[in-house]
């Protein structure tokens, strides 16, 4: 009898399954458009009020954390020292072709401005890395509080203003000279975009560094964003914002980045490891501080993680690209995206063409949930009659109902299965796809001039819904609660609603999906229905 019973609570765990897919993914829109799109347009008005204000008047910065070494974060007697040094006064700009850095009078990057066309936002202006008040890349602290306390408050000097490496690598080199020690920073930049630095410090003074608080272009819900570490045995540890309570110490680091969606800044040193420690800010998101002793060498890149520029660096910085939990399958995914874009050479079409072949590798898949859904369908009727004749008695309606499925290899569980293996491979697609620079600044059609955004005329997103409610129609429904069956007409209207602010590279993988999806239930009905008139 528990067998019957069994069958019972599998009818009902698949009915549970697939609305808890729907309404999980129905809530995940919404908490994007009700609240991290609200959030976003704030932070984008808070910034251009900003740079308007920075273009009026010089503005001090007030660091996230103490200027404290990373060892002195336990003393409680630590003072919380301002910078009196005007620090985003301009000492050197250094010009790539891709981006223009800028260093201030402490001797850290101020501002990375992108330079390439696909980084040109709506308004016409260039994307700008960093926020005001955060901490810089390459900032120093001494581990001697005196030394630290005089290093924010004396200038550095730079050995040129202006320093143009479109062409070829070019050196800077930046001075500090403090009372007991003097600090020096020798870069090479090249026209990538990408440096190297030297840092030294005189008479054996210790001292930490670090690539800075991550870019704050694209933080949101979706995507991963604070400290991702990679070590010598390639392992990877990822620290997300406000989940770092206290300073954590780290050993056999070689790359160490801190990043949000699509940008990140990046210290690294492939040859020798590095030791260091997460430090958290005032709302525990994790900080990087690289131990330096008295001196270091070390490889820094601030900009897009685009993978191909990432990979021409070295192919272990591509790493620092990461999905959260379907990593192991959104990797390959990137990488076949990759080699048909190689082909096709537009990424709208590299989406319907990947969209198009994963269907056709699922079909199996598809064919058999489709065609359980069927039997279900068909067997509906004779089920309900069964419920209605042992309505007193379960275990009864439990028995003809399992030889009623065995009678016809109908399996209850069949039309849910299916779904909940494809699952992981969904994530992973959309993980790809919005996480995936690439596809910012890529037009496809006539009106979608850059797939990262929204489609401007909702084309894509209504049509999406169209499918949906099509594919609603044509799909055999086994629920015989009419409250569900209403509630359930109303997803594809819900799913349209929310994708008219989705980027259109994740609208149009999902059009393509129902479309495909559509065509195979329409030939599965179809072979249903020749199969009934033969009978």
């Amino acid at each position: 009898m528990s067998l019957q019973n069994n069958n019972l609570n599998k009818q009902d765990t698949q009915k549970r399954i697939l609305w808890a897919t729907l309404i999980s993914f129905a809530f995940f829109i919404a908490y994007d458009f009700l609240y991290i799109q609200p959030q976003q347009a704030q932070k984008q008005q808070v910034i251009a009020q900003q740079q308007v204000n920075s273009n009026q008047k010089p503005v001090s910065s007030t660091p996230q954390t103490k200027n404290q070494a990373p060892q002195a974060q336990q003393s409680s007697a630590t003072p919380n020292i301002q910078a009196s040094v005007t620090v985003n006064e301009l000492i050197s700009t250094i010009t790539t072709n891709k981006n223009i850095i800028e260093i201030d009078s402490l001797g850290r990057i101020l501002q990375v401005t992108l330079l390439e066309e696909q980084y040109i936002q709506e308004d016409g202006s260039k994307i700008k890395l960093f926020d005001a008040d955060q901490l810089r890349p390459l900032e120093v602290r001494f581990s001697n509080r005196s030394i630290n306390n005089e290093a924010f408050n004396i200038k550095a000097v730079a050995s040129a203003k202006n320093i143009d490496a479109t062409s070829s690598k070019q050196q800077l080199v930046i001075t500090q000279k403090l009372s007991e020690t003097t600090l020096t920073k020798t870069f090479t930049f090249y026209p990538d975009g990408h440096y190297d630095i030297d840092v030294v410090s005189t008479n054996n003074k210790e001292f930490f560094i670090t690539p800075g608080f991550r870019p704050n272009v694209m933080a949101d819900v979706y995507a991963d964003h604070g400290v991702l570490l990679k070590f010598n045995d390639n392992t990877l540890t990822i620290v997300e914002d406000e989940d770092l309570d206290k300073t954590s110490n780290f050993t056999g680091v070689k790359i160490a980045s801190a990043f949000d969606r699509y940008y990140t800044t990046i210290l690294y040193n492939l040859n020798e490891s590095m030791a260091l420690s997460l430090m958290p800010d005032n709302s525990n998101n994790p900080q990087i501080f690289i131990h330096a002793k008295d001196k270091i060498t070390l490889s820094g890149y601030v900009g897009p993680k685009e993978y191909n520029s990432l990979r021409f660096l070295n192919p272990e910085l591509t790493d620092a690209i990461e999905y959260g939990w379907f990593t192991f399958l959104a990797k390959p995914m990137f990488t076949l995206l990759q080699y048909i874009h190689s082909i096709v050479g537009n990424w709208g079409w590299t989406i319907v063409l990947l969209t198009i072949l994963i269907k056709l590798i699922l079909y199996p898949l598809s064919y058999k949930g489709m065609v359980s859904m069927q039997k279900l369908k068909e067997l509906s009727p004779k089920i309900k009659d069964l419920q209605n004749k042992y309505k007193d008695d379960k275990q009864k309606a439990s028995m003809h109902m399992m030889e009623l499925y065995k009678k016809h290899g109908a399996n209850p569980m069949g039309g849910c299965l299916p779904i909940i293996l494809q699952i992981p491979i969904f994530f992973a697609i959309y993980r790809v796809l919005l996480n995936a620079i690439e596809l910012k600044g890529a037009p496809w059609i006539l009106w979608i001039d850059d797939l990262a955004l929204m489609d401007p005329y909702f084309v894509l997103p209504i049509l999406m819904g169209i499918t949906m409610f099509v594919q609603q129609k044509i799909t055999p429904n086994t629920m015989q609660d009419e409250m569900q069956k209403k509630m359930f007409q109303f997803i594809p209207v819900i799913f349209t609603f929310f994708f008219l602010w989705f980027p259109a590279g994740l609208t149009l993988y999902w059009f393509i999906n129902n479309l495909f999806t559509v065509s195979q239930q329409y030939y599965i009905n179809r072979i249903f229905e020749k199969q009934k008139s033969l009978k």
